[in-house]
């Protein structure tokens, strides 16, 4: 029992415990409250001083935001007023200033106008006075052509025909008195410098034929050379790219063909065929393949050859190759590559006597007729050929210039275009360079006569010195000493128009006076 009452004792006193806990718990719990609830406040109230105190800031710093942007405006406002303020000063003054050029223009005007009124009446008058002198002039020319039994017309014919004879006159004395005055500065020297030249070079002619003859050591080897059913000549001609003719002529071969290389190629090897005996198709084709590349051999080496010989280096490889074809090259029978290297020290001869440059002179000369050795495979003239070839490997416009103006297909442009010019005519003219058949010379000199017989006032023609002079013998009642200097001027002009010559043709026109009379018995 005593228990239970201990119990119940305790328990008692646990719930007073706990009653009493939980009544200070909660009054902690409100008082806590209480504190949240004045803190709250107390941020409620600082924050709402705060946003105040910022809108007051806000506020001050609008208006003074504004104020800015106010004086700003003002101040751009007042620029833009000052410039509008100068255009309109400026577009006032403008217009003040047309207005006055207006009221001028409108003076000027007024005063052309009366200008114009004046030169009109004064127009008027002086067509009223060339009516009247046309009148007076029209009955002038009726009474003189009545006195004078010409028409208008054959008076003025009359009158040019006169004024012509006279400037003609005129003219030729003029000429005669410059050609004489040249003549005696410049023929000394000319002649000088030209012998110089010639004396100092003298090369040995070598003539070439356009057709090759092969010797045949029997007429049994003609038959060797056609072969059967004419396999041979034909494996022959094909390959060579010549032809064989094989006629009556004792003993020999005749190979004709456009293309010099090519000829020698099938002259060589002909010879070698003969000399060795075996002719067949399969030989042929190996001896003309033997025989090109001796052929090709020789043409480097004579390039090479005539360069060295001269002393004109850096010449293009492939260039070299064309002077060598020069080799088997003929013009009027004379040998192109003698010929171009002829005309090289002729060029340095007397380039060494004008003190110009001697190396470019004679390299000039040297390629001159280059464009000989390919003319057959191009169509037009040599020298632009040869000028074309020439810029192609390289070489200055200076050598290109003197090549393509040594027979002025092309303007001569310097003093070295002139000096191969003349030495081209010095290793052309020179007696025994070319030669011609006897028939070609004939008509040759037969054209130089008919032509200068075809002037009005030549009785007699003749050619002489092979055709490179002609002395024209003309009436001295027809032509005077005057127009013997036109008329050999004409004549010359006319042989270079109508004839191709090498070298050049001197024209001498000769006027005598006889006087003949007769004895009586």
């Amino acid at each position: 029992m005593e228990y239970i009452v201990i119990l119940s004792s305790i328990a008692v006193v646990l719930l007073g415990l706990g009653v009493v806990i939980f009544l200070v718990f909660r009054k902690k719990k409100v008082q806590e409250s209480l504190n949240i609830e004045e803190e709250q406040k107390h941020i409620i109230d600082t924050a709402k001083r705060k946003a105040g105190t910022l809108l007051k800031e806000a506020k001050l710093e609008a208006k003074s935001r504004l104020l800015e942007m106010k004086r700003e405006f003002d101040s751009e406002t007042e620029e833009t007023r000052s410039e509008l303020k100068k255009e309109e000063r400026r577009l006032s003054k403008k217009t003040e200033k047309l207005d006055k050029q207006e009221d001028l223009l409108s003076k000027r005007e007024l005063v052309f106008q009366k200008k114009e009124i004046e030169i009109q009446e004064k127009l008027d008058s002086a067509n009223k006075i060339e009516h009247k002198y046309k009148v007076v002039l029209d009955q002038t020319k009726k009474e003189l052509e009545k006195e004078s039994g010409l028409t208008l017309e054959e008076a003025k014919e009359l009158l040019l025909k006169a004024m012509e004879e006279e400037a003609r006159h005129e003219g030729a004395k003029l000429i005669k008195k410059i050609t004489s005055e040249a003549r005696e500065n410049a023929d000394k020297e000319a002649k000088k410098i030209i012998s110089t030249a010639i004396q100092r070079y003298a090369g040995d002619y070598v003539a070439e034929r356009t057709v090759s003859v092969v010797h045949l050591p029997g007429d049994e080897m003609k038959g060797r050379i056609i072969g059967r059913e004419g396999r041979n000549i034909r494996a022959l001609e094909a390959a060579t790219g010549i032809d064989l003719i094989i006629d009556d002529t004792p003993e020999a071969v005749i190979l004709s063909g456009f293309n010099p290389v090519r000829r020698e190629v099938a002259r060589l090897s002909l010879e070698k065929l003969i000399a060795d005996g075996r002719i067949h198709p399969a030989r042929i084709e190996d001896v003309v393949e033997r025989a090109t590349q001796e052929v090709d051999l020789v043409i480097k080496e004579a390039g090479e050859q005539a360069a060295f010989d001269l002393g004109v280096h850096g010449i293009d490889s492939e260039l070299i190759k064309v002077i060598g074809k020069l080799k088997f090259r003929t013009s009027y029978a004379q040998n192109v590559l003698q010929h171009s290297v002829e005309v090289a020290f002729l060029s340095g001869a007397i380039a060494a006597e004008l003190g110009l440059d001697i190396k470019l002179s004679k390299r000039m000369g040297l390629l001159h007729d280059i464009g000989k050795a390919v003319d057959h495979e191009v169509d037009g003239a040599h020298a632009i050929i040869g000028a074309k070839l020439a810029k192609k490997y390289g070489e200055n416009e200076s050598v290109v210039n003197a090549i393509a103006a040594h027979h002025e297909d092309q303007m001569p442009g310097s003093v070295y275009d002139y000096i191969v010019q003349a030495a081209d005519a010095l290793s052309g003219a020179r007696p025994g360079a070319r030669k011609e058949s006897l028939e070609n010379y004939v008509k040759r000199l037969e054209d130089l006569e008919n032509i200068a017989n075809s002037f009005d006032g030549v009785v007699n023609t003749y050619a002489i010195q092979a055709g490179r002079e002609i002395r024209v013998i003309t009436e001295s009642e027809k032509i005077s000493d005057e127009t013997a200097m036109l008329l050999s001027r004409d004549i010359a002009r006319q042989i270079e128009e109508n004839l191709t010559f090498p070298g050049q043709v001197k024209v001498v026109v000769i006027r005598e006076t006889r006087a003949v009379e007769y004895t009586k018995k």
